[in-house]
């Protein structure tokens, strides 16, 4: 069991601890001059089958990060309170910290009892538990235990020895309640609290082990890295409680011999981790819960230091579902940070003001990729919601059943500090896609294809005489966000299923296909020899009817049934090109976006031999059908665009 130490300057912490293990956790020299704690001590004790490793952190309030740092993986609290000072500062913001950090299990020491006098005593120490017990009570950690220590005299020593032996007896039969047990399916990692070097060893880092295991040999990656990414290195040796081991697990304190990294290539915050989980975030969705001794409101835009496992990172707060958070309430909200971090799902952190002088709220990181867009909509919030939920597998449901464009796997198992997206616990109905790599909802993969099925029909409605869209410019329609494997995926059930009919590259619905009538039929037999023949410019409707003395609206009827059919395009009105030609125009246009000028107006119509006005009606046509799209004064061909690629032939 690892126990934090918190409590004042000068109440005794590191003295409690030499008197409770024989161990001295000051090591630095100004420390042992000073006789106070500056960096963070360690101390362990082993008795049969207990062992105990103490974190003996610094109770100044500048030096509070350094606490904050020291109480990342800590299962079990030891607050210190002087019997001659009682309750000070620092004992209320370490209490603090504790607490939204989520630890529940906790133990409280008052010391130098035996500086109290005598005819005093009886009644300070009631007045001293009174305030403790009243400091305890709206937190977890009400119901701890309160012992009467002298380190000085040993009073009191063995029975809160004894006590914290048993703790850690009961905490291999379960966790406490309100907190969780270590994953056991999470891949290793580990904050790093200190990195130095040894002689003949090389360098080590230190840390309390969150979640997983390693052994010696183990390639390991440190993250987030100076850049964002994170440098491979391969453990040497391990330390665990002091004693070298050849592997080390959840919940205990280790130490790491490190090959690959110099001692200044690691640092404080960074994190030792399997390679499969390394990230790094500078934006992360997280909930938020306002201590409640905290009298004002936090408002969205607050610049706070985020503590998160051992970093200590400057970031900027935004709430998304709601303006201001007041004390004790929780609340979704993203933090911008201007650093990187290495996090993952259920990461706990505390945030601290501006100034880094006064303990805000806690933090649970939900999700470690979130989006700089559309971060406040109604599905946005819907997925943080579910994946607040405690249980993975019924988180993992609730995401699923929230994302409309689905789950990529690969980044949820990264997210959730699993080694591989085989280890997701994915509901059996769920849709694979992609390889595997996109995970979907059967409802949501359903409501995708009932928007495409209704932008589809809208596009009917809107142009009769069109054939249809292509997959990509109904996509854009439909579900712009949409990946291109989910979007194709969708299309393809459609059409086999025969809700959409395919001619070429066009998309339509079954019925809006063309059916010619035996008299459009003979007719469009005439029709086809006279719009090949005008090659770039084809006779208009009129001049068609005339030529073939045959009634106007039957020309028109019989070009729109062509369009229907895929065959030709109206490109203004009562002006249809046949397919063919319009292949040859887009490769000019292919041809003219790759030269020095772009596909601009002019470039075409010299390329083309069309006059200026017809070019302009040409590329317009090319922008409404979705072969190119307008910036400016030029026309850009929109990415993978197959429209009216000449089969057989070269562009």
């Amino acid at each position: 069991m690892i126990i934090g130490t918190a409590g004042h300057i000068d109440h005794g912490k590191t003295t409690l601890v030499r008197a409770l293990t024989g161990v001295e956790t000051d090591r630095l020299p100004e420390e042992k001059r000073r006789g106070i704690s500056i960096e963070l001590g360690y101390a362990y004790l082993q008795d049969g089958d207990a062992s105990l490793g103490f974190v003996d952190v610094p109770g100044h309030e500048r030096l509070l990060h350094t606490m904050v740092a020291g109480a990342t993986g800590v299962a079990h609290a030891l607050l210190i309170v002087a019997a001659d000072d009682g309750v000070m500062p620092q004992t209320r913001e370490h209490l603090a910290v504790l607490a939204l950090l989520g630890v529940a299990r906790a133990s409280v020491a008052i010391t130098k009892v035996d500086r109290l006098d005598a005819a005093t005593r009886g009644e300070r120490l009631a007045q001293v538990r009174r305030d403790v017990q009243a400091l305890l009570a709206p937190t977890p950690m009400a119901d701890a235990p309160i012992f009467e220590v002298s380190a000085a005299t040993g009073a009191g020593i063995p029975a809160l020895r004894e006590h914290l032996l048993a703790a850690a007896r009961a905490l291999d039969a379960g966790p406490a309640e309100g907190r969780s047990a270590p994953d056991a399916a999470q891949a290793f990692h580990m904050p790093v609290d200190r990195a130095f070097s040894l002689a003949g060893v090389g360098t080590v880092i230190t840390g309390t082990v969150a979640s997983g295991q390693v052994q010696v040999g183990d390639e390991l990656a440190i993250a987030p890295g100076p850049d964002g990414a994170s440098r491979r290195v391969r453990v040497r040796g391990i330390h665990a409680q002091s004693q070298p081991a050849p592997m080390a697990h959840a919940g205990q304190r280790c130490a790491l011999a490190l090959a690959g990294v110099a001692r200044d290539e690691v640092h404080r915050g960074d994190q030792a981790c399997a390679p499969a989980i390394a990230l790094a975030s500078h934006r992360i969705d997280v909930e938020v819960r306002l201590w409640l001794d905290e009298a004002r409101e936090l408002r969205s835009g607050t610049p706070v230091h985020l503590h998160l496992g051992t970093s200590d990172v400057v970031a900027s707060l935004v709430l998304l579902d709601r303006a201001a958070l007041t004390p004790g309430q929780t609340a979704l909200a993203q933090l911008v940070l201007r650093g990187n971090v290495a996090a993952w799902h259920g990461s706990r952190g505390v945030l601290r003001d501006a100034s880094a002088t006064r303990t805000l709220a806690g933090v649970r990181v939900l999700d470690p990729f979130a989006p700089q867009r559309w971060r406040k909509t109604a599905e946005r919030l819907a997925q943080l919601a579910a994946l607040a939920l405690p249980g993975r597998a019924e988180r993992i449901a609730a995401v699923l059943a929230h994302s409309p464009l689905g789950l990529p796997l690969a980044q949820a198992a990264r997210a959730e500090g699993l080694a591989s997206a085989a280890e997701l616990p994915l509901p059996a109905d769920t849709v694979l896609i992609d390889g595997s790599a996109l995970a979907m909802a059967p409802a949501a993969l359903q409501a995708l294809q009932a928007q495409a099925l209704a932008q589809l029909q809208a596009f009917h409605t809107r142009s009769p005489d069109e054939i249809g869209p292509d997959a990509r410019r109904l996509k854009r329609l439909a579900a712009p966000r949409a990946s291109d494997a989910l979007w194709q995926h969708a299309i393809d059930q459609l059409a086999a299923s025969g809700a959409v009919a395919r001619t070429a590259q066009w998309l339509h619905l079954p019925d809006h296909a063309a059916r010619l009538s035996a008299a459009e039929e003979a007719l469009a037999q005439r029709l086809r020899p006279h719009l090949l023949e005008g090659a770039f410019d084809p006779p208009w409707v009129r001049t068609l009817a005339a030529d073939l003395r045959e009634p106007e609206a039957l020309v028109r009827q019989t070009l729109a049934s062509l369009a229907r059919r895929g065959e030709a395009f109206q490109v203004v009105k009562d002006l249809y090109y046949p397919t063919a030609t319009l292949e040859r125009l887009a490769a000019i246009a292919r041809t003219c976006e790759t030269s020095p000028g772009g596909l601009q107006a002019a470039a075409f119509r010299d390329a083309s031999g069309l006059g200026r006005k017809r070019a302009i009606q040409v590329l317009e046509f090319f922008d409404r059908v979705g072969f190119t799209r307008r910036v400016r004064d030029a026309h850009l061909l929109r990415p993978g665009a197959a429209l009216f690629a000449q089969h057989g032939g070269s562009d």
